[in-house]
């Protein structure tokens, strides 16, 4: 992999210079652009690559990891819809984790775990949150859905933010369903940070019925205030060709559509909410305004605000003492609606989890 991307850096370089010089400043620019950009994703994928490696490595002696290729509905939007194979179902893959000491003549919940960021994947990153829902007697699944890194230009582009994207969650939680008889189809629960808590939500969201608990820990939750205080850098994520293709002033409703804020009324799923008041990444006020919108309605919800936590907004997801705490309140309320053979009683658990 390392010698094909080599040759290739080689090749578009010499490719580069052989064109350049019959262009303006302007045209070699742009050019360099388009190679950069193309390097960008070919970097994205050797690294995705290596951190496969080493999530069978971490995890080799507490689960059976696999990556398992399945189908979402088609991209919402297509470049070309009358070339070959627009329309057809994009295809995805998705992480499957398994405990290794599991009874498979018994059934067992299944949380689903979907990443964070406007681009990125499930990297290794969430190694302990992983063993530790494998160690209550979890199975997790993580979908690496549309728009993730690692995957190419075209699967970058195929991004689909608070849309489709909740389709891919969901045809990861039916595929696992209808192919592990191990799983307890009436034990399934959805779990997520920052943009992942906003999948987590418009999941629920969408299909009640099939999920039995949320938890959302720092949750995007108005994507209108969000861009708003972000600025015009995050707002390029959006009003990109390839996505949105405007503004929220040009489409406000496009982006309330895609904000759980304003689908706080589709709410019948057990819900707990956290948030910091330090979050550097996802402000306070954009939790606080989720959580408003949920009283607003009637809404049976728990949550809770923690007061400049180290850590910002990662401050739940560290190794740190109290992240520890605070994650075995959410172990603690997943437990409640799903059951699982070995729940946690304390944070020793959540430390045996790290070297069993």
């Amino acid at each position: 992999m390392k010698v094909k991307i080599l040759f290739t850096l080689i090749f578009m370089f010499n490719l580069y210079s052989i064109n350049a010089q019959n262009k303006s400043v302007e045209e070699q620019v742009k050019m360099l652009k388009k190679l950069n950009e193309y390097l960008e994703h070919r970097l994205d994928m050797l690294e995705k690559r290596i951190d496969d490696v080493l999530w069978f490595e971490r995890l080799n002696n507490y689960a059976f990891v696999d990556k398992i290729y399945i189908t979402g509905p088609p991209k919402w939007k297509e470049k070309n819809p009358t070339e070959l194979g627009a329309g057809n179902p994009l295809k995805f893959w998705s992480y499957i984790f398994i405990p290794k000491d599991i009874d498979y003549s018994k059934k067992y919940p299944l949380i689903i775990l979907p990443h964070g960021g406007v681009h990125a994947n499930f990297k290794t990153y969430h190694t302990h949150i992983v063993k530790e829902l494998l160690a209550q007697g979890y199975i997790v699944a993580a979908p690496e859905y549309r728009g993730s890194t690692g995957y190419g230009k075209s699967f970058y582009e195929a991004i689909d933010y608070g849309g489709l994207e909740i389709e891919d969650c969901e045809s990861t939680r039916k595929h696992i369903i209808e192919n592990y008889d191990f799983v307890d189809e009436n034990r399934v629960g959805i779990i997520g940070w920052s943009h992942g808590g906003l999948i987590a939500l418009m999941t629920v969201f969408e299909y009640p019925e099939n999920y039995k608990v949320c938890f959302a820990g720092v949750p995007v939750s108005d994507l209108i205030l969000r861009i708003g205080y972000l600025g015009e850098s995050y707002q390029e994520y959006f009003s990109a060709d390839y996505h949105i293709g405007k503004t929220v002033e040009e489409n406000i409703q496009e982006y309330k559509r895609r904000s759980p804020v304003y689908n706080v009324h589709k709410l019948k799923t057990p819900l707990l909410i956290h948030t910091n008041t330090n979050d550097e990444d996802v402000n306070v006020i954009e939790v606080e305004s989720l959580i408003n919108a949920l009283k607003a309605q009637g809404k049976n919800f728990e949550y809770e605000i923690f007061e400049d936590i180290p850590g910002g907004h990662s401050f739940d997801r560290m190794d740190t003492k109290i992240a520890k705490e605070i994650r075995l309140k959410i172990y603690k309320f997943l437990e409640k609606h799903l059951k699982p053979q070995k729940p946690f009683k304390s944070t020793k658990d959540i430390n045996k989890a790290a070297y069993r």
